[in-house]
């Protein structure tokens, strides 16, 4: 993963952001509004990388000149593809939701490796945010990217899009058709109202409905494709757009199936979901693409499903000898290792420590769209951070998340990212004992946003209805403020850990440095692995101590 530079020349100006790629380690959930315990439709996303410096940046909306043109650079490695025709009017975003309350998520699942078109102008990072810029809906979001591809190339691998508005909630499979294919395959669903969904760096659209425009979207040519490319022999009905184009193996299975399979149970325990299917069992059933969960879900319950390591399963990350004395749920890189040449592997669960950003959105169809959208984001590992609310109408960020602010290059005590960082991986040396001070504080911080929402969003309301800047301008002041108060009160936390950790020892409420051993569990292991070897033997007539 290298570091790029995305640069989206808007008419006769350049507006320069210093992106990462996401790679393709990410996970996202879709809620629809009738899933949701206050009717908004959410999406979720963790833009997970070893080398994914996380900010967040705002792109104001912009009136261009007939005839303007826009350059594109690859989101992963900032090569420059070419140019496209610009709109008369874009709109402005943060992060990855716009003004009108639309937001796009994605995961990589790569899929067949002939289908990437080197000579493709659209990269998968280019069109979700060129189609931030111009739709005002999820469904005309995915026109926009259909039209981009079909005109211009798709020049990265297979990609799932998670779209959303207040009223739609969608999932998109799309991978590109090679060399000298200009264009790409896809089919969109939209998530019946009431019901939820994932994705996880594998296709997961299957058979769909070939005459229902209303709830299925689809290139003319993705079946006739797969035919041409001996992918898929049957009858179109039986067409399954991921066995043709992303056909399975164990990292599909294990990897990324099981963060959708630990969503699911967690929404919906009564279908009592087996995990034949991750583990490869042969005859074993997909999921399906969406499921009704038990309750109706809140926004605090999709930040829980983002801060999933498998607890409470056969994959729980918390036990074992690899979570070490203090149940750390991370293990370090690579997924899979050797052992007398036999290929082993570490599960891979949703929250992970190279989580770069990540997010939760809202749009909500009874505001006036600068109020009711929200992007609740966070850097780094999604255990540990806190998720601070950026309404979608503020035409400012806090500088400590904002772009240029520091870089992946150097620890920066300026940065967001930095500090959580700097908490999170000093916690990863005594984890059970210190992620429950994080934790603390974490809950206070993300607890009051919710509490305070409603007041918030109904002096934001009063002040739109005499005028929408003043609304705006509200809500900018708050957002930042609310993102910088987070990052000088985690420097703080960070201070106190290490005072309060120190050395391997513990200090009590009043100070006093105690000496806690490890869990009887781990002494036990440590007597199994050595035998004798740590044996206190009485010499003599002393007494042992």
């Amino acid at each position: 993963m290298k570091r790029i530079i995305l640069r989206i020349a808007l008419a006769n100006s350049l507006l320069l952001f210093s992106l990462a790629s996401p790679g393709i380690s990410c996970t996202n959930f879709l809620i629809t509004k009738g899933a949701s315990v206050d009717g908004s439709t959410m999406i979720s996303y963790s833009a997970d990388s070893h080398v994914l410096y996380g900010d967040l940046y705002y792109m104001p909306a912009g009136n261009h000149r007939a005839g303007a043109m826009l350059d594109i650079y690859d989101w992963d490695t900032g090569d420059y593809h070419g140019q496209i025709k610009q709109v008369g009017r874009t709109y402005a975003v943060v992060g990855l939701i716009n003004e009108h309350q639309v937001a796009i998520g994605e995961t990589t699942w790569g899929g067949r490796e002939e289908l990437v078109d080197s000579t493709g102008i659209m990269d998968y990072g280019s069109l979700m945010y060129v189609a931030l810029h111009r739709a005002k809906t999820a469904r005309e979001a995915i026109r926009i990217m259909g039209d981009l591809v079909a005109e211009y190339g798709y020049n990265s691998s297979g990609e799932s899009f998670s779209i959303a508005d207040p009223e739609e909630v969608w999932f998109m499979d799309l991978i590109g058709k090679g060399p000298g294919n200009t264009g790409a395959v896809w089919v969109a669903r939209k998530i019946p109202d009431g019901y939820i969904s994932a994705h996880a760096n594998q296709a997961r659209i299957r058979r769909f409905p070939l005459n229902d425009k209303e709830n299925c979207l689809y290139a003319e040519d993705v079946i006739s494709f797969a035919r041409e490319k001996g992918y898929f022999s049957g009858e179109d009905e039986e067409f399954s757009f991921a066995d043709a184009y992303a056909p399975l193996d164990f990292g599909a299975l294990r990897f990324c199936e099981a963060r959708v399979w630990s969503m699911f149970r967690q929404a919906a325990p009564s279908l009592n979901l087996s995990t034949d299917y991750v583990n490869g069992v042969e005859g074993a059933e997909p999921f399906p693409l969406w499921i009704k969960p038990d309750t109706k879900l809140s926004l605090q319950d999709v930040m829980g499903f983002m801060r999933d390591h498998f607890e409470d399963s056969e994959f729980d990350l918390t036990f074992g000898i690899g979570a070490g004395p203090y149940c750390l749920p991370y293990r370090w890189r690579p997924l899979t290792w050797k052992v007398d040449d036999v290929t082993y592997c570490n599960e891979r669960a949703t929250s992970t420590q190279q989580t770069g950003f990540s997010f939760v959105t809202q749009s909500r169809s009874w505001l006036p769209d600068p109020i009711g959208g929200i992007i609740w984001f966070g850097v780094d590992d999604t255990y540990s951070t806190v998720y601070i609310p950026m309404y979608c109408g503020i035409n400012e960020v806090p500088r400590s998340y904002a772009v240029g602010t520091a870089t992946f290059d150097a620890f920066s005590w300026d940065s967001a990212f930095w500090i959580f960082n700097f908490v999170a991986n000093f916690a990863y040396l005594r984890y059970c004992d210190m992620i429950v001070d994080i934790q603390k504080v974490q809950r206070e911080f993300e607890d009051s946003f919710v509490a305070h929402q409603p007041e918030i969003e109904k002096a934001a309301l009063a002040l739109y209805e005499q005028a929408p800047r003043l609304a705006r301008d509200y809500l900018t002041e708050y957002s930042v403020k609310q993102g910088e108060a987070v990052v000088k009160r985690w420097k703080r936390l960070g201070e106190l850990l290490i005072w309060k950790y120190m050395d391997g020892n513990v200090k009590d409420e009043h100070g006093g440095v105690t000496h806690p051993g490890y869990d009887e569990s781990w002494y036990r292991r440590i007597v199994e692995e050595s035998g004798e070897q740590f044996k206190v033997r009485k010499i003599g007539e002393e007494e042992t101590h």
